[in-house]
């Protein structure tokens, strides 16, 4: 058996499927999903239909590319890596919140399946596409729900924090809607589904910034513009590989999400009137910047704000961008001169 597995190339490692799997993952989630979501923001902003609809096409295509990535690092044989195209998009959307995570487990089992069979008959080409299609889809109905809705529960988790008081809650949502961005789960979607706005709404934006920023600005001896670009405007998820082989480097945009998450709700009241989505967005495109000023806008027009000032504008660049910045990178400096994150620590594969 061992040899016949050998053979298959289907090795059980913490590696393969934590690291390299994992990597592989979010790359096809910034490949369709997040820079769709630029694309589409910049084409509704400049009034470009057509950026509209090619962004609308990438994140349609989000499933399919995150399971397709995701078979490229297993080594499937093309056969497989093909018909993986078709589980990835029914995990992501039977996974709803939870999609990601849904694709990510589901086609580790589909496309390991898949090898198994893989050229082991003379009609291959049935076999195979039906053997990985079939067991990704079967696992997809039975699987998915169920991790959709263990990461509703994180929303859940939000709620309850929004019912304290601003100060903790600040903490509690930055921390968790931050941590759940950086996760294979959908911050955005889970946003969406809670109607996370006002004040909570705040405090979300500012605990994925902290994410976003955070690693951006800490890991830019490893990664220069590249990974600035990359994780800044696009995922800190792109570092869930490197989280998971030293989970130390999560600290410093973590700690710097809870104390950015009470300043945005007690010092500058800020708050999360656009759409709801927007909150677990972060700086992804710029769209979460984009929905607290849409939602300054719609205040105004309302009549419940008088007028955008200056101190919301400074604490909205605060907030989003140096302060996650500058914490971030305060924190880690201790950390790296103690050993707890090493060179080559937070190095992505751009």
């Amino acid at each position: 058996m061992k040899e016949f597995l050998r053979k298959k190339n289907i090795i059980f490692s913490a590696k393969r499927y934590g690291i390299d799997a994992l990597s592989a993952m979010a790359q096809g989630l910034f490949a369709s999903l997040l820079i769709g979501t630029i694309i589409g923001t910049i084409g509704e902003q400049t009034g470009l239909s057509i950026l509209v609809t090619i962004g609308n096409y990438a994140k349609g295509a989000t499933g399919a590319a995150m399971a397709v990535s995701i078979a490229f690092a297993l080594q499937c044989p093309p056969l497989v890596l093909f018909s993986l195209a078709a589980v990835g998009m029914a995990a992501n959307e039977l996974g709803g919140a939870g999609g990601p995570l849904a694709v990510l487990v589901v086609t580790i089992f589909a496309a390991e399946c898949g090898k198994l069979v893989s050229k082991e008959t003379k009609i291959d080409i049935i076999v195979t596409p039906m053997v990985s299609i079939g067991v990704g889809v079967a696992l997809s109905l039975w699987w998915a729900p169920a991790i959709g809705a263990a990461a509703s529960s994180v929303g859940q988790a939000i709620m309850w924090a929004t019912e304290l008081q601003p100060f903790f809650m600040g903490i509690l949502v930055s921390v968790i809607v931050g941590v759940a961005l950086t996760l294979p789960i959908s911050s955005a979607a889970i946003c969406a589904a809670l109607s996370l706005t006002g004040l909570a709404g705040g405090a979300a934006v500012a605990g994925c910034c902290a994410q976003m920023v955070g690693f951006a600005v800490m890991s830019f001896r490893e990664n220069k513009w590249g990974g600035l670009f990359a994780q800044g405007l696009g995922t800190s998820m792109l570092q869930m590989g490197n989280i998971v082989r030293n989970p130390k480097i999560w600290l410093p945009p973590t700690i710097a999400s809870a104390i950015t998450g009470p300043i945005a709700t007690c010092l500058f009241g800020l708050k999360m009137n656009g759409a709801a989505v927007a909150s677990g967005m972060g700086t992804c495109g710029l769209v979460g910047q984009i929905g607290v000023y849409t939602g300054w806008v719609n205040d105004i027009a309302s009549g419940a704000k008088a007028a955008i000032t200056a101190t919301d504008w400074l604490g909205l660049l605060l907030i989003c961008f140096l302060l996650p910045g500058v914490l971030t990178w305060l924190i880690s400096l201790p950390m790296r001169a103690a050993g707890w994150i090493r060179e080559g620590d937070l190095k992505l594969d751009l």
